[in-house]
């Protein structure tokens, strides 16, 4: 009988910086302004014969991976519905309700989510993770995003 084993990153280290604004509705959203975005992860895998379940640096080097990928930049949704992101002379024209706010593209990372918010940022760094890492025994994964004290959302992954 194999035993499950539950690990726990929550590294400070695990941060990236990076602007945004949330998209409430078709004529609202919030200003521009920027979070200390934390990364961390609760994996669930099979105790081995050695006493342990996984080796916790790949996981972190896979976090910091992440975080570094995305620290520093301007982050705009390429599926909202309500956000119109073009491309001209090196710069994205992102066009909310009649505006058009200016991004180097240079320094602006276009995401395939309909909204930057926390809950959607957790789901694609979570595919993000899955897709990049080869975690073994793996049976259970879970992202976390959090945006300031007291502020996150996960996404969760398991074995199919």
């Amino acid at each position: 009988m194999s035993q499950l084993a539950t690990l726990h990153i929550d590294k400070q280290a695990h941060k990236f910086s990076a602007a945004h604004f949330t998209i409430f509705s078709e004529t609202e959203r919030e200003r521009l302004h920027g979070h200390n975005y934390g990364v961390s992860a609760r994996i669930v895998a099979e105790m081995g014969d050695n006493g342990f379940s996984a080796d916790y640096n790949v996981y972190k080097r896979a976090l910091q991976r992440l975080c570094d990928d995305h620290d520093e930049y301007m982050l705009l949704p390429s599926q909202s519905r309500w956000l119109q992101v073009a491309e001209e002379e090196g710069e994205y024209l992102a066009t909310f309700n009649g505006k058009t706010l200016r991004f180097p593209t240079d320094e602006t990372l276009l995401l395939p989510i309909t909204n930057v918010t926390v809950e959607a940022l957790a789901h694609y760094l979570l595919n993000l993770l899955i897709e990049g890492t080869d975690f073994g025994d793996l049976v259970e994964l879970e992202l976390f995003v959090s945006s300031g004290d007291g502020q996150m959302s996960s996404a969760c992954w398991r074995v199919p």
